[in-house]
């Protein structure tokens, strides 16, 4: 007897090359920051959703830091408001700052919340203000030299992710705007998302920070070459530090940072493509670039 051929075989293969990831990542916790054109297409949010979802069931512990560069400067213009930068960072009057808060805790995270929740139960909105989740102090920045005042601009000091844990412990997926209050003067500063993400994935002892951006990930000999580094260690990261792209330096700052803190890879992967999370986590190719701790006696 002829074996009879099933056309669903290839699935099949695919899920065993998944096994052991599967097994790798079980109960870990994997924190992911959300941004670029994966915020803004509709497809590519759907696709987000599915793949942070998929995460959680395959026993996971996701959890998801968002910004929204686009959305915050498409209302300020709605209200008249100029978007100003200065050292690649938003000038944040304290008009503003009432904008970057609607937004992002208001907009940003309960659309996305509604997306995760399609699928079950399961996501929770908290800001860094929630629960003392990130406290932060006023970030200068240093232009020619000199520190310019850029407004409600935070630099984290100081994590609780108790709040975070709990909520993993009940299974659920935290959704998390990247704001927070100065425990010094009372005001609320605008985080850079990246930074935020790495900085608590460093607090909860993460396995994994994942960094979505919209690029393939960290460029070999930009522009000369479109080749991917497809992995290097903390010290060779900051070696290359001083010569990146700006977009790129707060994303990369915060892998390094990550790495040097307690967290076992960080990944920058792109977030044009769909299920770029699931093809970086779950297959032996894997996608963009990861960067490991230095190894034992080197750093």
């Amino acid at each position: 007897m002829s074996t009879r051929k099933h056309t669903a075989l290839p699935k099949a293969r695919t899920l065993v090359e998944a096994l052991p990831w599967l097994t790798r990542h079980h109960g870990k916790t994997v924190v992911i920051k959300f941004g670029g054109n994966a915020m803004v297409d509709e497809e590519l949010k759907a696709a987000f959703a599915q793949d942070v979802v998929f995460l959680r069931h395959a026993g996971l512990r996701p959890v998801v830091v968002h910004g929204g560069g686009p959305q915050i400067s498409a209302q300020l213009d709605r209200l008249g408001l100029e978007s100003e930068f200065k050292a690649g960072l938003r000038v944040t009057t304290p008009e503003a700052m009432d904008v970057v808060r609607m937004v992002l805790a208001g907009q940003v995270q309960r659309e996305l919340v509604g997306l995760l929740n399609r699928h079950g139960p399961l996501a929770v909105g908290l800001t860094g203000e929630d629960a003392h989740l990130m406290t932060a102090t006023q970030h200068f920045a240093e232009i020619d030299g000199e520190r310019v005042d850029i407004g409600r601009v935070g630099e984290i000091t100081d994590i609780d992710p108790s709040a975070v844990r709990a909520l993993l412990d009940d299974g659920r997926i935290p959704v998390i705007s990247s704001i927070a209050r100065s425990a010094d003067d009372g005001h609320v500063y605008n985080v850079n998302a990246d930074t935020a993400a790495a900085a608590l994935a460093a607090a909860l002892g993460a396995e994994t920070l994942m960094v979505l951006t919209d690029v393939e990930g960290l460029y070999a000999d930009w522009p000369n070459s479109d080749d991917v580094i497809s992995q290097l260690t903390a010290s060779e990261l900051e070696r290359l530090l001083p010569e990146l792209a700006s977009g790129m330096v707060p994303k990369m700052e915060g892998c390094l940072h990550a790495v040097r803190n307690g967290v076992t890879t960080a990944r920058v992967i792109d977030g044009r493509v769909q299920h770029a999370i699931l093809l970086e986590i779950f297959t032996d190719e894997g996608i963009g670039t990861m960067v490991v701790p230095d190894p034992e006696g080197e750093s």
